[in-house]
């Protein structure tokens, strides 16, 4: 056996602005053995900057202007944290973000890019939306259009600030709006005398394409203040604007103006190698940094030029290596887009416009997408023998890699062989036999308690996320029992690493866990730890019961079936590892996952049979319940929650690597279709199957729903021989 690669040091990408885009790519295509990379960004994508004006102007989806970081992130190897950093301390090497966690680093880099926010214009704060962050303007524009098509708001926008940004975006809404009403009103509003970062060339030419847009220039005008409908300025005049827009330069953030590194105006201060001035841990790049040996002005093009650079210094760093100097050029073309799909090119002073310019600059914008969308493909998993026993082909499922989570368990029929064989239990104070979700335990005064153990194989490389979902896992069995969470151990198992990181990724682990079982009652008082071929963790949980615990055997002729959450995790999952989910999906399937159901659980306490759903799928714990009440089950497809992105995968044939088993084990008569497959999805942190009455089901769902937990009635208890079967 080869020996693992030892973990030893940590890189922290903070951002996933283009310039750590483009490197994690670069990273993904040759990793550093002994690098744990990690990606710090408050959402599962990035928008191109390229082609906002595009999106706005309505040439391009939102879909079609993001960089999926999730599928970036698995590519790379690296573990991307959905948050935002609020804060660097770079002598203690230690990020903070906004969820309170504090990742600690070895290297790290920003690439956080600026924001447009006007902080000391009154009342921009309360109705204004600066252009950048990209992706909160690209949204609050969105829901403006349609408000706008519904005829619910007026077509009257204004944008402050008239550099290539506001002349974009001014004629890109222009274009956007004409459909929707025939007396839009749009203003470009600067407090200079003309365009700005611009020659006078490119600003005549650019001048006459706002007139035919319909915009109009307001020059050396001042603005005082922005109301709910109006931009006042300080001659006196008011400019309508139901949508204003801030253009007017670039701010540093705030967090990065605050913290002690060295900084122009606010911006991160670089030498030519692009570590932070003094701080041989610390790189920043793109619109958050100053160039101190270079400056020059915010481009996406010295961000997208410095990608190369900075993957070279950081690998260079980590190995001991010298680090390359990053020179950008001095003049650089502009392309800039004129609303309709025309564009103009400036370099040198000479501009050159037309419909051929918007392809060109189309084509130049998704060959740069493409890079993100297609991505390598993951090698098959071979074995390393060039000869091999016997069915070694057939257990690889013909090289697809083995999923983690639940779709990691063994079969329901093999495990089930093994445990009926085990004997039966001598002790009177063992109340139970395996098969529900949790041992049932006499602890005498008439007081009953439960046990259940339960790990996971890590499915994402954010070791704190991953110990939150996998408490949230094992909980899922004393709640489904009708038990309160009383104590936990836990077992972590964590891959070959250095000490300090051994440390960091321990402290990451444990704090996410005991917010979880703190909040729901519970202590943790011990566990194991130790070193192996992969992240797993895991917990053995005790919980105590009011009155007798909730089974699988309760279940009665007429009972409401209640789920409480949507199935399709295991697909998803699997999908995710091959690199063809949806970011977006992925995530809000994460945040779902980690969220505690113990408040479902109490409001599910009067259920006459219960389980959580986890890796059997719906089906097989659906058949546990019809088995142990002696009756059958019917379903309602349709009416089965599916997580967002799920059935579309599964109609495309993506499968967990324990569907085979779980659809043998629980086959549901007329289910068919990806629908159907879906029923035999394993799930992690799934939700709780209920088999309540059914005069209770309506005030039961009710409160639930005023509980925000997105619960449905999804069947049936009836009468007849154990199975499960569809509505018809």
């Amino acid at each position: 056996m080869q020996p693992q690669t030892p973990l030893t040091r940590d890189v922290v990408l903070i951002g996933g602005g283009h310039t750590h885009a483009l490197a994690l790519r670069k990273w993904g295509m040759a990793p550093l053995p002994g690098a744990r990379l990690t990606l710090i960004n408050p959402g599962p994508t990035a928008p191109y900057s390229g082609m906002l004006p595009g999106h706005i102007a309505g040439h391009y989806t939102r879909e079609e202007l993001d960089i999926d970081l999730v599928r970036l992130a698995r590519f790379a190897n690296a573990r991307l944290v959905l948050a935002r950093a609020t804060d660097i301390d770079p002598q203690a090497q230690v990020v903070t973000t906004s969820d309170g966690r504090e990742i600690g680093y070895d290297l790290a880099s920003i690439d956080i890019g600026i924001t447009a926010e006007m902080p000391c214009l009154p009342g921009f704060a309360e109705h204004g939306v600066p252009a950048k962050p990209l992706d909160i303007y690209a949204r609050s524009w969105r829901a403006f259009l349609e408000r706008v098509a519904a005829g619910e708001a007026p077509p009257e926008v204004a944008v402050i600030g008239a550099g290539v940004a506001g002349v974009e975006l001014s004629m890109a809404m222009a274009h956007a709006m004409r459909p929707h009403s025939a007396e839009i009103t749009v203003t470009l509003i600067e407090r200079s005398a003309g365009l700005t970062g611009v020659g006078p060339r490119a600003e005549a030419r650019l001048q006459r394409a706002l007139r035919s847009n319909g915009v109009t220039l307001l020059t050396d005008a001042e603005v005082s203040r922005v109301t709910e409908d109006a931009v006042e300025l300080s001659s006196g005049k008011s400019v309508p604007s139901a949508f204003t827009v801030g253009a007017a330069g670039a701010f540093a953030h705030g967090w990065i103006a605050q913290a002690p590194l060295p900084q122009n105006e606010g911006f991160v201060k670089v030498g030519s190698d692009l570590r932070v001035e003094g701080i041989e841990t610390l790189f920043a790049v793109g619109d958050c940094a100053h160039m101190s040996h270079a400056p020059r002005p915010k481009a996406g093009v010295f961000a997208v030029r410095a990608a190369p650079v900075l993957h070279h210094n950081l690998r260079a760093a980590l190995t001991g290596r010298r680090l390359r100097a990053f020179r950008p050029q001095g003049d650089y073309l502009k392309l800039i887009s004129l609303g309709g799909k025309s564009a103009m090119a400036e370099k040198w002073g000479w501009p050159v416009s037309g419909p051929l310019l918007w392809r060109w600059k189309n084509r130049i914008d998704q060959g740069f997408m493409d890079k993100f969308r297609h991505l390598p493909r993951m090698a098959a998993q071979r074995h390393p023998a060039r000869i091999s026993a016997a069915g070694v082909d057939e257990a690889l499922a013909g090289g697809k890699p083995l999923c983690a989570g639940c779709g990691s368990k063994l079969g329901a029929d093999r495990l089930g062989a093994a445990l009926s064989a085990l004997p039966v239990p001598r002790r009177a104070d063992v109340l139970s036999r395996p098969g529900d979700d949790a041992a049932i335990l006499d602890i005498g005064g008439g007081r009953q308690q439960v046990i259940t153990t339960d790990h996971l194989r890590a499915f994402t490389e954010d070791t704190a996320l991953m110990a939150r979902i996998a408490a949230v896992h094992a909980l899922g069995d004393i709640w489904a029992m009708g038990a309160a969470p009383q104590a936990a151990l836990a077992t972590v198992i964590l891959p070959r690493m250095s000490g300090p990181l051994q440390s960091r990724s321990m402290a990451e682990i444990m704090a996410a866990a005991a917010e979880v079982f703190t909040a729901e009652g519970a202590e943790i008082v011990g566990g194991h730890s130790t070193m192996g071929a992969e992240t797993t963790l895991g917990y053995t949980i005790t919980g105590l019961c009011e009155g007798t615990p909730i089974t699988h055997a309760g279940a009665r002729a007429g009972d409401t079936l209640i789920l409480t959450r949507p199935i399709g995790s295991g697909t998803l999952l699997a999908a995710e590892m091959a690199g063809e989910a949806d970011g977006r999906d992925i995530a809000a399937l994460l945040e779902q996952m980690a969220r505690p159901q113990g408040d479902a659980a109490r409001l599910l306490k009067g259920a006459h049979a219960m389980t959580d759903v986890t890796g059997f799928g719906l089906a097989g714990h659906l058949l546990s319940i019809a088995r142990s009440s002696v009756m059958g089950a019917e379903i309602d497809l349709a009416a089965v929650p599916v997580y967002n992105g799920a059935l579309a995968l599964a109609e495309a044939g993506h499968r967990s690597s324990l569907y085979p088993d779980n659809a043998a084990a629980a086959p549901v008569t007329g289910a068919a279709g990806a629908r159907g497959a879906l029923l035999h999805d394993p799930q992690t942190a799934g939700g709780l199957l209920a088999a309540v009455d059914a005069a209770e089901a309506e005030k039961i769902l009710s409160d639930l729903h005023v509980a925000g937990v997105p619960a449905v009635a999804i069947g049936r208890m009836i009468e007849g021989p154990p199975g499960v079967v569809c509505a018809r």
